[in-house]
């Protein structure tokens, strides 16, 4: 997506605006999949060998990291979507027109 020099979108639409989003959302859920699966189950053995507050690593992911992983992820999703909403907004009322 090509932003001018102001840092807003050309061309404002619901359907630009749902496919940013859509991305967002693919992108924030990979990061929690490779968190809760692929480190809290996959490689749950290697990562024993690492010691977090007492505790293997491995254990460590699948029993609260994924969580604490996921309650972050929530809080990037929100500040995110907060400029990607100022954005669309900035661009629509320039534009001069409403949806």
């Amino acid at each position: 997506m090509a932003d001018d020099e102001r840092g807003r979108v050309p061309e404002a639409s619901p359907s630009r605006y749902w496919r940013t989003n859509l991305r967002i959302m693919a992108l924030l859920l990979s990061v929690w999949f490779v968190a809760s699966f692929v480190l809290g189950i996959i490689l749950v053995e290697p990562l024993n060998a690492i010691s977090l507050g007492g505790f293997p690593l491995g254990f460590w992911f699948a029993q609260q990291g994924s969580i604490y992983i996921f309650i972050g992820l929530i809080l990037v999703y929100a500040v995110w979507m907060d400029r990607v909403d100022r954005r669309f907004t900035d661009a629509v009322r320039g534009s001069g027109t409403r949806s």
